[in-house]
């Protein structure tokens, strides 16, 4: 019972008692949607695609870029079942900007042979923008930037971690990650360390003709495909209402085998017994990768300002092992006085120091960022194969961008960007004589390079509805290898030569982006045009090495006009409140318009491809899902020689998880089944596609998240 005493109406004191009885409410549960992604998708100019750990989880691939490329305008070139690089909109290389952490990620991208050194469990945030996002982030941003953000910070006063364990049946790999974090008030430290072990993979073929030689395949692996990844990083800082400074240090590293018989100039020469007597073993030829990362991130708000400064140190040092086999004038013996290890191929070491720094603020209606980049690279070569010399590159460029809010419904958006670089390449000289003279294989050179780019967009919004488009340039300065390469590339049996009077690579793009979201529908369709004045590619003359190579053909490095355009569709409905269905696909042309190759298309030019999903996702178990992708991919006829045509296939791939709750923690499982029906079938962008190698057969992959917590005083 309960008394309340007051004076009723005014007048004179009174007593009323309640009677309190209690009584029980179920009330319906609140789920709280982060929409940053979709927001940010209606209100950028160009094409994005975010997706979080959830997604890198359910769809988890050999590595971050084999995890992305389900997303329509991605594809991979896939370098066995740990290595990869992406593809956006069908271009990669240099032409696709990969920042993490802030960023740009700088190994040796020239390569298709050499994947990225990121660790896709310590990946908080994936953004993919598509288009030309050079003013954004300079040089090389051609085709498109994929950004990689760590995760968000703990809450204040936390403590806590998870442990990932992963194991997958094709490769035989197992491995996990472990992370740790605490933070008290402001300060705060996370630390994670990953490793993974993985044997020879599988392919649904127990004979490859690699040039019209047959090499058997023992048990259906590919021998010495084998690796191991190990991974460390830490960060630490202090988030303040105005100032915010954060610490990130990392070290990824990665030992890993090249199918012994198609690499090197003797494919036909290998030990398979030795070989096949482990599947885990990893011997000659091999690479070995290590990129360490420093990254001082700052921000501090002040009035109107936001003030960001970014730091970053990276040293990339990568390792080709392979024995050594002499043609031409190289002696027949490898010198016992040589300072090079006689295993030691070649090796890339580059070091890179960059500063970013921009002003945000706003005003009236305008919302401003104004900023400049500055970085420095050296790399440095060593091993007894020469392809491509040493160089130092000084790039910097400034930048502003504006956004306009013209009313509710509509915003314009433009850039204007300036860059300029300068590049050093150093001479090299056979260490080996070539008759009465060792040859200089590289002369000294230097070029420099600049470019005005600049980028406009709108934007339009109105309930269910978006509409943006966006037209731009962006450019690229060739690389060392585009430049002054003069050897020859194992990977390819090929001999490719520079060009030392290549012009900075333009591209002018239009986007546009039409859409629909309801508490149905979810529909989106992006087509886009795109011109090269002067596309640099590598072009097959009818010239043939003797001196370095086996007869190799010549390869020379030029330029020509291209025209591409094409589509992505992604269209998403809630049938109900537990299934949902997906539909997405891509459609790219491209055309050299000019030079030998005139009439061609481009390399690795990603065929049609789409995906049916369904998914069922049960409200009585939390966290639980079955979902089916039904893949269809197209025939590419349309090739560049020396690229042959690659016939169309149908994948089946079924991913399921669901979380249990045991001590107050919910720990997770994520089971994958990739290509089920065991299909053999070529990827027109993978790496081994131009021996006719298969790609990976069935892959089932399991994940378990366990997660823990405690809470500590502030």
């Amino acid at each position: 019972m309960r008394k309340l005493f007051f004076l009723c109406l005014g007048i004179w004191p009174c007593t009323l008692v309640f009677a309190q009885t209690k009584d029980t409410l179920l009330l319906n549960g609140v789920e709280v949607k982060d929409n940053r992604p979709e927001q940010r998708k209606r209100e950028t100019a160009f094409s994005t695609e975010t997706v979080g750990s959830e997604y890198i989880s359910r769809h988890l691939g050999g590595s971050l870029m084999q995890t992305l490329d389900r997303l329509p305008g991605v594809k991979t070139i896939g370098i066995g079942s740990g290595q990869s690089k992406p593809l956006v909109r069908g271009l990669g290389f240099n032409r696709v900007v990969v920042t993490d952490k802030g960023m740009k990620h700088e190994g040796q991208q020239w390569g298709a042979d050499h994947g990225l050194e990121l660790d896709q469990f310590a990946a908080g945030e994936v953004t993919l923008v598509k288009g030309a996002a050079s003013f954004v982030y300079g040089s090389d941003a051609i085709a498109g930037a994929i950004d990689v953000k760590p995760g968000t910070p703990p809450a204040p006063g936390s403590s806590g971690g998870s442990v990932t364990l992963v194991g997958k049946t094709n490769n035989q790999l197992y491995g996990g990650s472990a992370n740790l974090y605490h933070r008290r008030n402001k300060w705060f430290a996370d630390g994670r360390f990953t490793w993974q072990s993985y044997a020879d993979y599988k392919v649904p073929a127990d004979t490859i003709y690699i040039y019209d030689f047959a090499a058997s395949l023992h048990d259906n692996r590919l021998r010495n495909t084998a690796g191991k990844e190990l991974a460390a990083h830490f960060q630490t800082g202090y988030l303040g209402n105005k100032f915010r400074s954060v610490l990130y240090v990392s070290n990824v590293f990665s030992r890993s085998g090249f199918f012994a018989n198609a690499h090197g100039l003797e494919p036909r020469k290998v030990n398979n017994e030795l070989h096949d007597a482990s599947v885990r073993d990893i011997q000659l030829p091999r690479q070995q990768v290590n990129h360490f990362k420093l990254v001082h991130r700052n921000s501090y708000r002040n009035g109107g300002h936001l003030w960001e400064l970014d730091l970053a140190y990276q040293h990339n040092l990568r390792k080709e092992h392979s024995q050594y086999v002499n043609h031409g004038y190289m002696p027949a013996n490898y010198p016992e006085d040589m300072r090079i290890p006689s295993d030691l191929e070649r090796q890339f070491d580059k070091q890179v120091f960059s500063i970013n720094a921009k002003d945000n603020f706003q005003l009236g209606k305008h919302m401003l960022v104004a900023g400049f980049n500055l970085e420095r690279q050296q790399n440095d070569i060593n091993g007894w194969s020469f392809l491509t010399p040493g160089f130092t590159q000084h790039t910097a460029g400034a930048f502003v961008y504006d956004k306009l809010q013209l009313s509710d419904a509509w915003l314009l958006h433009g850039a204007l960007r300036y860059d300029y670089g300068h590049i050093q390449s150093r001479q090299y000289t056979d260490w080996f004589y070539s008759g009465p003279e060792k040859l200089v294989r590289a002369d000294a050179m230097t070029r420099t390079f600049n470019s005005f780019v600049w980028s406009l967009g709108l934007n339009y919004n109105k309930e269910h509805f978006f509409l943006k488009s966006n037209i731009g340039k962006s450019f690229r300065m060739p690389v060392a290898k585009e430049l002054a390469a003069n050897g020859v590339n194992y990977h390819y049996f090929s001999y490719e030569r520079g060009n030392a009077s290549l012009s900075p690579e333009t591209s002018y793009q239009f986007d546009v982006a039409i859409g629909y979201e309801d508490d149905r529908w979810n529909v989106q369709l992006s087509p886009f045009y795109n011109y090269f004045p002067n596309y640099i590619y590598l072009n097959p003359t009818a010239e043939h090495d003797y001196y370095y190579g086996a007869g190799n053909q010549v390869f020379q490095y030029a330029q020509s006009r291209v025209m591409r355009y094409g589509a992505e569709l992604q269209a998403k409905y809630q049938f109900t409140s537990t299934i949902s269905t997906e539909v997405a696909g891509e459609y790219l042309y491209a055309e050299q318009l000019s030079g030998d190759k005139e009439g061609y298309t481009l390399p690795f030019s990603p065929p049609p491809s789409a995906y049916i999903n369904l998914t069922y996702t049960p409200k009585i178990l939390k966290n639980t899902y079955l979902s089916a992708d039904y893949q269809f991919t197209g025939a590419q006829n349309n090739i560049v020689p020396p690229e042959r045509k690659t016939p169309g296939y149908r994948l089946l791939n079924i991913q399921a998880g669901t979380s249990v709750m045991t001590a107050k923690q919910a720990i997770a499982f994520s089971l994958q089944v990739q290509n089920v029906f065991n299909t053999r079938y070529l990827d027109h962008t993978s790496f081994y596609r131009l021996i006719g190698l298969p790609e990976a057969g069935r892959n089932i992959i399991l994940t378990v998240k366990i997660p823990f917590s405690c809470n500590t005083a502030i």
